[in-house]
């Protein structure tokens, strides 16, 4: 099958709506690429469109993050029919991202990594451990599924779905991270947070000193205080707003 980096809209008359889409889901991609949650072309972020005939985005089959634009994004519908003229997806990383649209009509945006800790969380028997406020924001969003191979089996969509269930965060056992988000920025605020404990975790077990587990009522008790630190925004709203300054910035474009 030929690769094709580069995609035309699936019309030229896309609605602002949908142009909003791509231009928050291209700048995700940028992010993740300047934030080093790449796997060059392996990964995939995807977003829900508005309106009607369950379509998403994703990005076009061999483009690196780094190459991602508002309009090279892929547009597909549940069933995996390409609606971008010239595009091409990796049929794998369409399995896992039209199995949580299809399963979480809720959910707007799904962010997939393959990053170094969090693999290396991913192998670990116990998990994420609550040793970090990051550890502990995701707690009560977090679900595990166990890894079956590469993500081209049919029969993995039933425990994919059933694995996430009404989460948000979801560890691919022996294979990375996931997040489900109700926006764009959300599933990247969950992602950052996600990776971050990570990388906290990993480094905490290479220090081989006993680590300070923490109680199940801090545990708690940082859940609910949760709603209260965001100031009434969904949680990573004004993370995003900021991070879109910041892709403005270092991948001006990014909306092209």
């Amino acid at each position: 099958m030929p690769v094709s980096t580069h995609t035309q809209l699936a019309s030229p008359d896309a609605s602002d709506a949908d142009y909003q889409v791509r231009r928050e889901l291209a700048a995700c991609y940028r992010l993740a690429h300047h934030y080093r949650m790449t796997d060059g072309i392996a990964t995939h972020i995807s977003a829900r469109l508005p309106g009607p005939g369950h379509r998403i985005l994703i990005n076009p089959f061999g483009a690196l993050f780094n190459e991602v634009t508002a309009s090279s994004l892929v547009e597909v519908n549940l069933d995996g029919e390409v609606l971008s003229r010239g595009g091409v997806i990796n049929p794998a990383g369409f399995l896992i991202h039209s199995t949580i649209h299809a399963a979480r009509p809720d959910v707007v945006c799904v962010m997939h990594t393959h990053t170094a800790a969090g693999v290396a969380v991913s192998a670990q028997e116990h998990g994420l451990l609550p040793i970090s406020q990051q550890a502990l924001v995701i707690g009560q969003r977090l679900a595990y599924h166990d890894y079956e191979g590469v993500a081209l089996a049919q029969a993995e969509r039933i425990t994919l779905a059933r694995d996430l269930g009404d989460k948000a965060v979801l560890i691919l056992r022996n294979h990375g991270l996931l997040t489900a988000g109700s926006s764009v920025g959300e599933a990247f605020w969950l992602m950052m947070t996600t990776q971050r404990a990570c990388e906290i975790q990993v480094a905490a077990l290479a220090g081989g000193t006993p680590l300070r587990m923490l109680g199940q009522d801090i545990q708690d008790l940082v859940a609910a205080q949760l709603d209260e630190a965001t100031m009434g925004n969904a949680p990573g709203t004004l993370d995003w707003i900021a991070l879109m300054r910041e892709v403005e910035r270092i991948a001006p474009d990014y909306a092209d």
